[in-house]
């Protein structure tokens, strides 16, 4: 076959993968029920069938919560199929793209009384399964010595599909307050921002390794939400609910069966040194899906 083999292209990622990556050649994107990742053997059979150029794995088990419960399964998709993936590639010298998590780090990486962002090299201290697997699915793509950009990113969402944003519209319009988590601390990124760095980085070439993937600037749970509905209202979205009407709670008010890292801040100036760009920031990128999600109503 030859073509970008891109796995997991029915989610959010994958999705707005599918829409940049067709600029750079034959895309073939297998849905669950043509090949189920989850089946060693069947990936195994897929990949020497067809023999991709280029693989981009977007499939992950991105269940945070439930993946306390089926560990099992987190393991395979986020641990096992990049090991296989990436044995794959190795054995051709083809290049593996992959996405990661900004759940491999610890949440904590205080500096005296200064909050820092991760650097690509910080420590690793994953809270939960979900970080755990993730953690394991990076060291084993880098251990297996293929060519490989992995993309470490936080808080994806996207004018589709289940995500923070869209349920934050659903709840504006159905409820007059809500109390949201102001102690975790990140970047909300969308997911054709993603798709978009991806095909920079495939086109420009950069160096293979590890690099962190959001936009500049930073915000919490409340935040966001706060941001989300300011501007929905600045876009006629008739909402019941108003940013003043969003309390602040913390983490510990808000129980989860994982455990949420408070700082999922990442450094971004390795990927601009490698782009040569400055990346935008995570309110003018909501403008930009909110404005899409709004349009497609």
């Amino acid at each position: 076959m030859s073509g970008i083999l891109l796995l997991g292209g029915t989610g959010q990622v994958g999705f707005e993968l599918q829409r940049q990556l067709c600029l750079s050649g034959e895309v073939h994107a297998p849905s669950r029920q043509e090949l189920d990742l989850t089946d060693a053997a069947a990936v195994d059979t897929w990949l020497h069938r067809f023999q991709p150029g280029l693989i981009v794995n977007a499939a992950a088990y991105t269940a945070v919560d439930k993946a306390e419960s089926e560990p099992h399964l987190a393991h395979r998709l986020n641990a096992e199929l990049p090991a296989q993936l990436a044995a794959y590639t190795q054995s051709r010298n083809q290049w593996l793209v992959h996405y990661s998590s900004d759940y491999v780090y610890s949440g904590d990486a205080k500096h005296g009384d200064e909050t820092r962002p991760w650097q690509e090299t910080s420590p690793a201290g994953p809270l939960s399964v979900y970080g755990k697997t993730k953690l394991e699915g990076d060291q084993a793509i880098q251990d297996s010595g293929c060519q490989h950009l992995i993309f470490r990113t936080s808080w994806v969402y996207s004018a589709r599909g289940h995500n923070f944003m869209n349920t934050m519209l659903r709840l504006g319009r159905e409820r007059e307050a809500l109390g949201m988590v102001s102690d975790q601390i990140g970047a909300p990124t969308p997911a054709r921002l993603i798709a978009l760095v991806t095909l920079q980085a495939l086109t420009h070439q950069i160096e293979g390794g590890i690099y962190h993937l959001a936009p500049r600037g930073e915000t919490s749970w409340h935040g966001f939400a706060c941001e989300i509905f300011r501007q929905a209202h600045v876009l006629g979205e008739p909402l019941t609910i108003t940013p003043g009407q969003v309390s602040a709670i913390s983490s510990v008010q808000y129980p989860t069966p994982a455990t949420r890292p408070l700082n999922s801040r990442l450094a971004l100036e390795k990927l601009e040194r490698a782009l040569g760009v400055r990346l935008p920031s995570w309110q003018e990128q909501l403008a930009l899906i909110l404005t899409e999600r709004l349009s497609t109503q």
